[in-house]
């Protein structure tokens, strides 16, 4: 019995053998026409309205594409413009998001962030404006000066000051006896180079601390041992956090301070509790100090003095004015104005003097601590006990005493600045 082998016939009335084959899906075809500009509408978007449950509006006959081309109907303009043709929004569970006419997405409507600002370029807030802050690393010096004191005992300043009175009382018990004018004469002329000289170490303590640390020989580091008090002289470089300066803006320092006095008449207002009539009296104060590295003239290698997280510091930098106000000159830069805003400090009729003082980097310090040897890292740390000059002789000084680092630097800090 034999079997037929089964055949088929083709569109085109060919017979061919076998069974014919199951027709399959045809695979969809794109349509070759071109995407509508929506000007930013979402509504018009097709799936970017999808993704925002935005449902699509039905496309009207301005709408319609003929041969490939786009017109420019209703549908290109901005996304304020109303459409009577688009269904209702539906609400989401937050904001509604608005795509701008440049396509990107935003999380609020147009206008609301700095896409729909007015403001221009080149009209943005100076940084000067800003109020630096700092962390605990950086040292906060207060508007409190360097304190200078005599290194004497007040027992013996009480009893010098006990046998003075003491002098005088028997000189004019005499002198009132005896009726003697002559003898409370020569007796106040023997207490006028005693109160001369208490005077001149009154006025000039802080000049003849200065002369000591000048007149003090520099050190090695190299042959520095530990624990041994020296005095460095060498450019500074900035640690792990550089300072800037609060009015000028003067980048990449170690020492900053910035210092607001104002001028005290008769009735006038006070700057601070502290402030007496007819004198200048500090209103507001930003001192800091960091850990900076120092490179020594005499040796070359570099120590790192620490001087921030808290650690007790005397500088002796000489600043600046900056700003000059007087009854007669009451015209305030914008930059000073600002600076006053930001520290919440008035302008009125006050006269005031803004001064300002800073260490760069690269330039030229004398530091005076104790040397710190600690894991081949070599430290210059504040003294735990006070620092005496002794007495000096040729200028009639008693000893003073200043606790922690000393920092000078020469007053022209420019000129001295090393670019590193």
């Amino acid at each position: 019995m034999g079997s037929r082998i089964p055949s088929h016939q083709l569109s085109n009335g060919l017979y061919v053998s076998g069974r014919p084959e199951n027709p399959k899906e045809r695979a969809p075809t794109m349509a070759s026409r071109s995407v509508i500009y929506t000007g930013g509408d979402v509504k018009k978007s097709g799936e970017l309205g999808k993704m925002f449950d935005i449902p699509p509006s039905r496309p009207s006959s301005s709408s319609q594409h003929n041969s490939g081309s786009v017109r420019s109907g209703p549908n290109s303009g901005p996304m304020n413009r109303p459409n009577s043709g688009s269904g209702p929004i539906k609400k989401t569970s937050g904001p509604l998001t608005a795509l701008a006419p440049t396509g990107l997405i935003t999380s609020g409507p147009i206008g609301s962030g700095p896409l729909g600002s007015t403001r221009r370029s080149g009209q943005l807030e100076p940084m000067g404006s800003m109020k630096a802050t700092y962390g605990s690393a950086v040292t906060n010096l207060g508007p409190q000066k360097v304190r200078v004191g005599f290194r004497v005992s007040r027992c013996v300043v009480y009893s010098f000051l006990g046998l003075v009175l003491m002098f005088l009382a028997v000189a004019v018990f005499l002198g009132v006896v005896m009726k003697k004018v002559v003898i409370i004469l020569v007796a106040a002329g023997l207490l006028v180079p005693v109160v001369a000289a208490c005077l001149w170490n009154l006025c000039l303590k802080r000049k003849g601390l200065l002369g000591f640390v000048k007149s003090y020989p520099d050190a090695e580091l190299r042959g520095a041992t530990d624990g041994q008090y020296v005095k460095v002289t060498g450019v500074v470089t900035c640690g792990s956090i550089p300072l800037e300066s609060s009015y000028q803006r003067q980048p990449r320092c170690v020492y900053v301070s910035t210092e607001l006095y104002e001028y005290r008449g008769w009735g006038g207002k006070s700057a601070n509790p502290e402030h007496r009539f007819f004198s200048w009296g500090i209103r507001h104060s930003e001192k800091y100090v960091a850990d900076f590295y120092i490179s020594d003239f005499q040796s070359g290698l570099r120590a790192l003095v620490k001087a921030g997280y808290g650690a007790k510091v005397c500088p002796f930098v000489k600043p600046s004015t900056v700003v000059e106000v007087t009854k007669e000159n009451r015209d305030l830069s914008p930059s000073f104005l600002r600076w006053l805003a930001d520290r919440s400090l008035s302008s009125d009729d006050r006269v005031m003097r803004l001064k300002e003082g800073h260490i760069r980097e690269g330039s030229t310090v004398s530091v005076m601590g104790v040397v710190r040897r600690h894991d081949n890292v070599l430290m210059i740390v504040p003294p735990s006990d006070p620092v005496s000059t002794g007495c000096q002789w040729a200028r009639c000084l008693l000893p003073t005493y200043v606790e922690g680092l000393i920092l000078t630097c020469e007053e022209n800090q420019d000129a001295d600045v090393v670019n590193v």
